[in-house]
């Protein structure tokens, strides 16, 4: 059963914008469907000229780019709420790859369809602009992690950045998080090698800050973790919702 945009779940909570009438009709125009993906697909292969576009409505997963020597680079992570496939509607094709970590449901539009968002509802366009406005600061961030912080500052920053999101969008169960990702794949987003992610988180298990395994994240001690991260791991402004 496709979810009728006037009754998306996330449009219940506080970290998305409104919705006017006039918009959610829009929305209801410009949806064409949804798709369930299973945990390990890809939904968006880096260099595609997919025709479609995907805002996620349930799950989790992640984008990363892919070296030519088989080493990968996670860019971020992808959670209910994300926009997938604004590259390659405005780029002509996909410059990194977009896979689900967990059963995922996708709110399918055509990618032709997307100049009517510029056309006919500049509100929802700026919308557009503000999130790909977000993505560049959240890779300025990451960018002054992974060049000025240690690995234990960076996984603080990188955990507590991840278990913020969560809260924000109710996927949590207090301080118990969905945890859907390999330690490769945490290492890949923190520019870690594997042994030093293990290590690291070891020694945060071992100092009673954290429980990690079977997909699910436990926080002991936050405000300690937070404390380490340097940068700031606050609720952001509320985003918009495509």
């Amino acid at each position: 059963m496709v979810i009728d945009c006037g009754h998306c779940p996330l449009r219940k909570r506080d970290v998305f914008e409104p919705l006017s009438d006039e918009e959610v009709e829009f929305m209801r125009r410009f949806k064409i469907g949804e798709l369930k993906v299973d945990a390990g697909a890809t939904v968006l292969m880096e260099g595609s000229n997919s025709p479609q576009l995907f805002s996620v409505l349930s799950g989790l997963g992640l984008r990363y780019k892919l070296l030519p020597n088989g080493r990968r680079q996670v860019v971020n992570f992808v959670f209910p709420g994300s926009f997938l496939g604004l590259q390659a509607g405005v780029m002509g094709e996909m410059k990194h790859s977009v896979e689900a970590t967990s059963a995922m449901v996708l709110c399918v539009f055509n990618r032709t369809d997307l100049w009517n968002f510029f056309k006919l509802q500049p509100t929802r366009a700026y919308d557009l602009t503000w999130l790909a406005a977000m993505e560049e600061h959240f890779m300025g961030e990451a960018l002054t992690s992974i060049g000025q912080m240690n690995a234990m500052q960076r996984m603080c920053w990188g955990l507590m950045r991840y278990a913020t999101r969560c809260s924000d969008l109710g996927i949590n169960d207090r301080d118990r998080y969905p945890f859907p990702f390999r330690q490769q794949d945490l290492a890949d987003a923190l520019g870690l090698s594997l042994v030093h992610t293990n290590k690291t988180l070891m020694k945060l298990r071992e100092q009673g800050d954290l429980s990690l395994g079977d997909g699910v994240m436990v926080l002991h001690h936050p405000d300690r973790m937070k404390d380490r991260s340097l940068l700031p791991v606050g609720s952001p402004n509320r985003r918009p919702l495509i």
